[in-house]
C-alpha cells in the first residue's frame, strides 16, 4: 500500500489558507524567515488547530510530513 502524496497547495488548503501560487508566495513572504530555534508549529501566525495539525503530522511522520517539511524550509529562507 502506497502512502498518499500531498502537494504544497493541498497543504495550504488543508490549513484553510489560500492555495493558489500567488497566495502561497504571499504567505511565505509575509511570514519568513522564521528564527532558527523556532519550531514551525510554534510560530505566532498559526491558529490552535493549525498548530495541532502541523505538530501531529511531524511527530507521527504522517502522510503530510514531507510537505510540512517543505513549508518549513520555505519559511526559513531569506
Amino acid at each position: 500500500m502506497q502512502s498518499p502524496e500531498h502537494s504544497l497547495p493541498s497543504l495550504f488548503k488543508q490549513l484553510g489558507l489560500a492555495d493558489d501560487p500567488a497566495g502561497i508566495e504571499q504567505f511565505v513572504t509575509a511570514h519568513s524567515p522564521l528564527k532558527a530555534d523556532l519550531e514551525l508549529a510554534d510560530a505566532f501566525f498559526w491558529t490552535d488547530s493549525q498548530k495541532a495539525f502541523l505538530r501531529e503530522e511531524i511527530l507521527e511522520d504522517a502522510d503530510w510530513a514531507e510537505v510540512v517539511d517543505e513549508l518549513n524550509l520555505m519559511l526559513r529562507r531569506n
